[in-house]
């Protein structure tokens, strides 16, 4: 757990920092946010994470709060007082703090920023042997989920229902049938010819900065790679199928709606995957 947080210029311990009841985060979900990948004390795809960052800011007309050179120090800074090893870091940019009125604040308020840390364990490898089960229900999200909102109760409800039917995450699915995401991770199957299958970006989903790098990595290895939408039947009838996060990784997934993908087993392609993941952020991604 993070032991101190950094708020709007100040390095605070965790019990007392805090925002103020009026900041437009806290009232409107008015920002957006990121969470960046801590390995071996090094930020993970650190410049990836920035522009994504970049994206969101301008697509909700948001200043930076302070220049990437200040925010690069600022993190560096967090994970240094938190003694932080292996874990993530989160970063929430809002509009700061004005008076309640739906409608942008005047220019003279400034973006407010809030930098927290918190160690993760690694990977059950309980959870790398059998796979993880994910459940199919509506996409109830807004239209633009290509921004990385802290607008998130759709996603917080639709993981709790997965949780409840214990699964480990949910499949968000569109009018058409087809698989979007998950609630906080992006989707993947491989056909059985071997294709690795990922719906293509657009707004109907975020822009995994996982997903981009594993990409990347499938491609180097020479890898079938499609980028299309399916449905969850066809899911069912795949090879396997995963998911990717920042957090996750890559991690199969061995059951969707209670029933097996594949043998009912972590598949190789996914499993290779991860370790080309791995092997990425040993080298410093």
């Amino acid at each position: 757990m993070s032991r101190y947080a950094y708020v709007n210029g100040q390095y605070l311990p965790l019990s007392v920092a805090g925002v103020h009841v009026e900041d437009r985060g806290y009232q409107f979900a008015d920002g957006i946010y990121e969470v960046i990948a801590v390995y071996q004390g090094r930020l993970a795809d650190e410049e990836a994470h920035l522009a994504r960052l970049d994206r969101s800011l301008k697509e909700i007309g948001l200043a930076w709060p302070v220049t990437k050179r200040a925010l690069k120090h600022i993190m560096r800074r967090v994970i240094a007082i938190n003694l932080l090893k292996n874990g993530m870091l989160y970063l929430q940019v809002t509009r700061g703090v004005s008076r309640r009125d739906h409608a942008f604040p005047k220019a003279d308020v400034a973006p407010a920023l809030v930098v927290t840390a918190k160690t993760l364990k690694p990977t059950s490898p309980d959870v790398l042997d059998k796979g993880v089960a994910v459940v199919t229900m509506p996409d109830l999200r807004w239209k633009r989920c290509d921004i990385k909102s802290v607008a998130l109760l759709p996603n917080i409800l639709a993981k709790q229902a997965a949780k409840e039917k214990g699964a480990y995450e949910a499949w968000l699915l569109d009018d058409k049938g087809f698989v979007t995401e998950g609630s906080s991770t992006n989707a993947w199957i491989v056909t059985a010819k071997g294709e690795i299958v990922t719906r293509p970006l657009g707004t109907p989903i975020l822009a995994g900065v996982t997903r981009r790098a594993i990409l990347a990595l499938a491609k180097d290895a020479k890898l079938k790679l499609v980028e299309r939408a399916f449905k969850p039947a066809e899911a069912l009838k795949a090879k396997e199928a995963f998911l990717t996060s920042t957090t996750s990784w890559a991690l199969p997934i061995t059951k969707i709606d209670g029933k097996p993908v594949g043998d009912g087993k972590p598949g190789p392609v996914t499993l290779r995957l991860r370790q080309l993941y791995a092997q990425a952020l040993e080298k410093g991604l």
